[in-house]
């Protein structure tokens, strides 16, 4: 079994990400506190949940230091870019819409299966503008340039939607990639 937790910071739809996760084939999934020790986690991979404010994310950022896929989602993917250098703003968009993404490299390992583009679920209250050194833009949309990130060397990926919610389409599968780069 691929063992991916994911990290509570405190999201609408946290507990949607957990299920998704736990109802794919080989994954266990355990929830678990952002303010667990790093050190305290034995995991194939994380999930860095959305959520209210980057300001309560815990040890989210320290996350990042352990050598196993991380996967950040809306809140989660802005605090991979900026702990690691990119830069966040505030959306000029705004809150939750249903969203049309244009993948942009087909062979990514997360996002590339989903290609060209899906309908998704986001909010765009704050978004990634630029990426973080090492990491590649992989999907945009028309009201964001950034939504989706990756640094396949480092195993970091991040997505300003939500697949975890049923408006956006093809999210168990974006959950499968995940589960494919943790095992």
């Amino acid at each position: 079994m691929t063992d991916i937790h994911v990290v509570n910071n405190h999201g609408q739809f946290t507990h949607l990400e957990q299920r998704l996760l736990r109802d794919l084939d080989g994954v266990d999934t355990e929830l678990i506190d952002n303010e667990t020790p790093p050190a305290e986690i034995e995991a194939d991979g994380l999930v860095l949940s959305g959520g209210p404010s980057i300001e309560e994310t815990g040890n989210s950022a320290a996350y990042l230091e352990l050598d196993i896929p991380v996967l950040g989602i809306c809140l989660g993917h802005q605090l991979i870019a900026q702990e690691l250098d990119g830069e966040v703003a505030e959306g000029e968009y705004g809150g939750y819409a249903d969203v049309e993404v244009t993948i942009l490299d087909d062979s990514d390992p997360l996002v590339g299966s989903l290609a060209p583009s899906i309908r998704t679920w986001a909010s765009h209250a704050d978004e990634v503008v630029e990426v973080p050194p090492g990491f590649e833009r992989t999907a945009e949309s028309e009201v964001c340039g950034v939504e989706a990130m990756a640094d396949t060397e480092q195993d970091h990926y991040g997505v300003q939607w939500h697949p975890e919610v049923a408006h956006t389409e093809r999210g168990e599968e974006l959950f499968a990639n995940f589960r494919d780069l943790c095992e």
